[in-house]
């Protein structure tokens, strides 16, 4: 996955090797060599990989876009699969979204949307802390 996500960043992000190679202070051989996956960077080089790209390292290393058919996404956002909604409108949460957004059985969402951008979700106790903010302004 590593080296896939690798040439799809440096690629959306229109660097040459050269170009990413002379960022990363090694020479393009090195590059090439990481993103067919005849080796790979240190650790170090993978967290200046993720800084240049402006993705979670554990994205740069692990995201599957086969999965999801998606990029990888900008640090700090997610793309977590596809969920099937049920005949009664139910959905199932991935454990990943689940476990960074702390949602745990018996919480109450709320369910926003904007007929041109989509669907949301909010935890309730995060909603109610948006609302007192704006009533405090």
């Amino acid at each position: 996955m590593f080296c896939d996500n690798l040439v799809s960043l440096r690629k959306l992000n229109d660097l040459s090797q050269e170009e990413l190679a002379d960022r990363l202070q090694v020479s393009r051989q090195t590059l090439s060599k990481y993103e067919t996956g005849e080796s790979l960077p240190d650790i170090e080089r993978c967290k200046q990989l993720a800084e240049i790209f402006g993705v979670s390292l554990d994205d740069l290393v692990n995201y599957d876009t086969a999965a999801t058919g998606l990029n990888v996404p900008p640090k700090g956002r997610h793309a977590f699969g596809l969920v099937t909604v049920g005949d009664k409108g139910q959905i199932v949460i991935p454990a990943k979204a689940r476990k960074i957004f702390n949602i745990q059985p018996g919480d109450k969402l709320i369910v926003l949307g904007d007929e041109s951008q989509g669907l949301a979700l909010l935890s309730e106790r995060d909603f109610l802390a948006m609302v007192q903010q704006m009533r405090k302004d």
